[in-house]
């Protein structure tokens, strides 16, 4: 059982495995802001079928996926990257994850090849909790907070991200990677 002290920026919320939330079964999701005021993530492992250039008519060609980011501010861009050395702007979420930075800046390093499609991630929407409703979600288990490695969001399938970061966690969590997504009870 977490608590308020137990949830912080830069971690991985996993949902339980039987949330019965469409938007976030299976969900891995990081969270780029949590305080009294609310948090703010964004699902790591649930891609639309678009890429980023079928979304952005503007940006330069880029084999990137949009994954859905969340049910909130749908209409919304959001993006996490490697390199917010290089990223005017950009906000450290936690060791190797940085989110947001200056738009343009980000399409001058595609452009000229400093930033290849691995090293970035583009969501529509993001996942938000009103101030103390996370909390509330983890005292009901909703959630498994895990630590965030870069991997999971640069280097992980998609499909195997939520099974891979709990099996990471260890002990219980290990069998709870292996129930299977869908229980027949033939």
């Amino acid at each position: 059982m977490a608590n308020k002290s137990t949830v912080k920026s830069g971690q991985l919320l996993l949902a339980e495995p039987f949330m019965v939330d469409p938007n976030f079964h299976r969900a891995a999701v990081l969270l780029c802001e949590h305080d009294q005021e609310g948090s703010l993530g964004l699902i790591l492992n649930k891609l639309t079928g678009m890429g980023i250039n079928d979304i952005v008519t503007d940006m330069p060609a880029f084999d990137a996926p949009v994954f859905y980011g969340g049910p909130v501010h749908t209409e919304s861009l959001q993006f996490i990257h490697d390199v917010g050395d290089l990223l005017e702007d950009s906000l450290l979420v936690t060791k190797g994850v940085w989110w947001g930075g200056d738009f343009e800046n980000l399409k001058f390093l595609i452009s000229s090849g400093l930033l290849e499609p691995q090293r970035v991630r583009f969501f529509i929407g993001c996942a938000g909790w009103s101030g103390g409703q996370l909390e509330e979600e983890m005292e009901t288990s909703s959630w498994v907070v895990s630590p965030m490695d870069a991997n999971y969001a640069f280097n992980s399938a998609p499909t195997a991200l939520w099974s891979q970061a709990m099996y990471n966690k260890g002990n219980r969590f290990e069998i709870i990677a292996d129930i299977p997504e869908y229980v027949s009870w033939n």
